[in-house]
């Protein structure tokens, strides 16, 4: 597989289809990919779920997508926050879907569908209303829920280098759900802050291997 290097983020999502299940990064606004997602308002992909640690900050980024009314579902740990008007409007008058889902249990679910396992037993969400349908089981004395992987469509992420093969540098926060999220996507589209030359990122720096990416752009500005 060759890594795309794209012209403008709007080429980078070409092909995103309706009904799609889509991964974006961020913890907040740290990595959050925002010109891909302005690019996917313009796209007109709707009907989406979007996975995601929040469900948007503000009037920009993913909030923006949400207030397009392009997505039907979120699914997210942090649904609430002080700017997280757009979301709660859409939501308290029944215009969108919620999933809630504990942070670890979020980044292990994603982290399962890259690593091809089935489901797995965690004890967190045991006992309270995100178990309730779910199956449980003791194991050594402690209660158990099983937890299905989360795969996705498209996974629209933020990193600060790459090189021409699609090889992936974060930095610092805005880390995150980004190399989780790198794995459990059929196609991952990467907004980047610099493009550098194959062989210039230290090898032992790179998080993502360009195996995994498909697309990337530089950011606006920078190209």
């Amino acid at each position: 597989m060759t890594t795309r290097l794209c012209a403008d983020p709007d080429e980078a999502v070409t092909g995103i289809e309706d009904g799609s299940t889509v991964l974006v990064g961020g913890f907040g606004m740290a990595g959050m990919p925002v010109e891909l997602i302005d690019a996917l308002i313009r796209q007109g992909a709707t009907d989406l779920t979007v996975v995601s640690n929040n469900a948007g900050n503000g009037d920009t980024g993913l909030a923006a997508l949400l207030a397009k009314k392009r997505v039907r579902k979120v699914i997210c740990s942090f649904p609430r926050q002080a700017d997280s008007w757009v979301f709660d409007d859409l939501y308290r008058t029944g215009r969108i879907e919620l999933e809630v889902v504990p942070q670890g249990n979020l980044a292990e679910r994603m982290r399962a569908a890259g690593a091809g396992i089935g489901a797995f037993y965690c004890p967190t969400g045991v006992g309270t209303l995100l178990a309730e349908g779910k199956e449980t089981r003791e194991i050594d004395g402690r209660m158990y829920v099983l937890e299905h992987p989360i795969k996705g469509d498209v996974a629209l992420i933020g990193a600060h280098r790459a090189d021409r093969m699609g090889n992936l540098v974060y930095r610092k926060t805005a880390r995150n759900f980004g190399p989780v999220m790198a794995t459990a996507a059929t196609t991952v589209i990467a907004q980047v802050r610099e493009v550098v030359e194959t062989g210039a990122l230290d090898p032992e720096t790179v998080v993502t291997p360009s195996i995994y990416v498909d697309r990337i752009v530089q950011e606006a500005g920078r190209r």
